[in-house]
């Protein structure tokens, strides 16, 4: 099964940086929440309660998006291990002057967790694979 999710965000002027663009951290924040929503679809029917970024392997930022465009988030489960999967991230920026474009593709390795009865977290072998 393929295993994907989209989410969007409306860029704000408190979310803008000096020269007047969306600020990096920013945008790399909204991308861990897009992978975020994409992990729990793939968790979904396991006994993981969730999952923690483990590392965000590769960000690019290919366009700059400003004040009042809606970046739209595209994430898609590409690899699996036992405790961890990989997700692809895109990021589309949509606004009426520029259009729509690819602003930032990102890929961000996620590990499925499980609380024990001291409430530790540990990590936990899903047994999903994807498409």
């Amino acid at each position: 099964m393929k295993y994907t999710a989209k989410y969007s965000q409306l860029v704000m002027p408190d979310n803008i940086n000096v020269i007047g663009t969306l600020f990096g951290g920013q945008m790399i924040s909204w991308m861990d929440i897009a992978a975020a929503k994409v992990s729990y679809r793939f968790l979904k029917g396991t006994e993981a309660i969730g999952a923690v970024t483990r590392a965000i392997e590769k960000v690019e930022f290919k366009e700059p998006v400003y004040t009042g465009e809606w970046v739209n988030f595209e994430s898609t489960v590409i690899e699996t291990g036992k405790t961890s999967f990989k997700i692809k991230v895109d990021a589309i920026a949509e606004g009426r002057e520029r259009g729509e474009r690819l602003a930032c593709t990102a890929v961000i390795i996620m590990v499925s967790v499980v609380k024990d009865e001291n409430g530790k977290y540990h990590k936990y072998e899903h047994g999903k694979l994807c498409e």
